[in-house]
């Protein structure tokens, strides 16, 4: 079949097979029939699959029309793989893709597949995580707050991947707190950096002692410069509680303010009408009380304010049958020295050795990060302190690090051939011999992992062009203030590449005998490894998790 030279992909793929399929049923069609087959049972007899139920709901008696097969074969559509076939199943209409062409176009454009996409230019986003707010000290940051700041920072890596300029707020003086971030490769700003003005802050409260929700009594509660009575401006507002009423504005809360405007303000310096954004990241525990810090914005700077607002609420982080609360740093300490005692047992002691210390301390942070981010961000977290980690566990950040890290070690151990004489140079990819890779495990992890990670990358958080926000999930009203993204998709996404490259890996002798006519197979096993490889690297930069050479 000929096809054209453009990048293959998954959505167009679908959204040209279900083309086919509303133009023979006409004004019948709603909605995708078609989907991506993604078990590596299925993947044995087809890649696609339009689904005798849905077909039957679609063409009422279920009869797929004579010339559908071959309309689906002679398409040619940008984005569209080659195809082998289309028949008609006892399950299904079925496609099965031409195998090594897909292999060949894909592979040999491997930054195509690998590289995040850069659709989101002249767009700034204010990520403002609430728990930082406040004088607060290490001590007082709960799991629930480290849930929260680690998903505004996973948040962070996944725009700035897209092209997106992120700002993160508040900035922080407290050095113990930054500390701690830093041992788990968060980079936060310092007070230093970015900090209100106290003239802006003597604006805001001159702003509310002109605002007719707000009045000026005394009250018994120190820090407290004015009440405001929310329930008058929540009338003309869509998508709050409608619970919120009184609030009782304290010193902090307007710092909070200032500090935002200021951010929204450095975003447009020297780009008038560039479109910003405003993501609160907040524990569930202190989302009602953020609904009214952004009415408090919306009160005291309402021409200043035009960026849009949402929230993204986190579940609570709860240790069963722990008799007292469990302390950030306690948690981390834990994990630290379970895989601290991990890597002693496999590799003896570490104390000396400051490589292998740096090594500890990113797999900590590794299975943390896997630990609160492999959950829906809205569910409840439920840890398990007494069980342990190791590099074993198919479900742990500590795994996809060692997965990684042996591809690291693959491709050190071909270099050194090379440099002993024992393999050839790696040739051109343009000399590469596709055919040779036949493995069904060699096509799950082209299928499965590199031809849609664009696109899982782009599903997580989604800026329609339409949009100067970010676009709320269908399971959110429109006009819903609440904002819902997909913060464990890349998690799962990485997870389920390790199984199936360690899978593959455990089976498949990469590195054969040093025989001319083995070399074709190895350099093309070698250049699916190396697109694995990017694969990996580029998802673990949105964790900001370095790519470790050893384990």
């Amino acid at each position: 079949m000929e096809t054209f030279d453009s990048q293959l992909s998954v959505s167009e793929t679908l959204e040209a097979f279900n083309a086919v399929l509303r133009g023979m049923a006409r004004d019948r069609a709603r909605g995708s029939v078609w989907f991506k087959e993604s078990s590596a049972r299925n993947l044995r007899s087809r890649d696609f699959l339009a689904p005798q139920a849905a077909l039957t709901a679609l063409l009422g008696d279920g009869k797929v029309p004579s010339g559908i097969a071959e309309r689906v074969l002679s398409l040619k559509c940008p984005g569209v793989p080659p195809i082998r076939s289309c028949q008609k199943s006892p399950v299904g209409l079925t496609v099965q893709l031409e195998r090594p062409a897909v292999f060949e176009q894909i592979l040999k454009a491997i930054p195509g597949y690998t590289q995040p996409p850069q659709t989101a230019h002249g767009h700034s986003i204010l990520l403002n995580c609430v728990p930082l707010h406040g004088h607060k000290d290490l001590k007082s940051l709960s799991l629930s707050h480290l849930r929260a700041i680690l998903v505004t920072d996973h948040l962070a890596g996944l725009l700035q991947a897209q092209g997106v300029d992120v700002h993160l707020v508040p900035a922080l003086a407290n050095e113990e707190i930054l500390g701690f971030l830093r041992q788990l490769q968060v980079e936060w700003p310092s007070l230093q950096e970015n900090s209100p003005k106290p003239e802006d802050v003597l604006a805001l409260k001159e702003a509310l002692r002109h605002c007719p929700h707000a009045t000026f009594a005394e009250t018994d509660q120190p820090g407290v410069v004015c009440k405001l009575h929310l329930k008058g401006f929540l009338a003309k507002q869509e998508g709050y509680d409608l619970n919120l009423d009184v609030f009782l504005v304290a010193e902090e809360k307007i710092h909070h303010v200032a500090e935002l405007q200021q951010t929204v303000l450095q975003c447009t310096v020297g780009a008038p009408g560039r479109s910003v954004s405003v993501v609160h990241v907040v524990n569930s525990e202190e989302a009602f009380q953020q609904e009214k810090v952004d009415l408090l914005w919306r009160l005291v700077c309402p021409q200043a304010l035009t960026a849009p607002q949402k929230h993204l609420g986190c579940g609570p982080v709860k240790v069963p049958n722990c008799a007292s609360p469990t302390s950030v740093l306690q948690y981390f300490q834990l994990r630290h020295s379970q895989m601290y005692e991990a890597s002693v047992l496999k590799y003896g002691d570490l104390s000396q050795d400051g490589t292998w210390t740096e090594m500890v301390r990113v797999l900590t942070s590794a299975a943390i990060r896997f630990e609160m981010l492999s959950t829906a961000h809205q569910n409840q977290i439920l840890l398990n302190l007494e069980t342990s980690i190791s590099t074993k566990g198919t479900k742990s950040g500590a795994f996809v690090m060692y997965n990684c890290a042996r591809l690291a070690t693959l491709f050190e151990a071909y270099q050194r051939a090379v440099e002993q004489g024992v393999y050839p140079a790696f040739p051109l990819p343009s000399e590469l011999n596709f055919d040779t890779l036949r493995e069904e495990d060699e096509w799950l992890l082209l299928f499965n992992s590199i031809l849609p990670f664009r696109e899982v990358l782009s599903s997580v958080v989604q800026l329609p062009v339409s949009s100067r926000g970010l676009r709320t999930t269908a399971s959110t009203e429109a006009r819903n203030i609440k904002l819902l993204y997909f913060v464990w998709q890349i998690c799962k996404f990485l997870i389920q590449l390790s199984m199936d490259f360690s899978s593959y890996y455990n089976r498949v002798h990469i590195l054969g005998e040093p025989r001319p006519h083995l070399f074709s197979q190895m350099f093309a096993r070698l250049q699916l490894m190396r697109a694995v490889r990017e694969v990996f690297h580029s998802a673990l930069a949105t964790l900001h998790l370095p790519p470790l050479s050893q384990i």
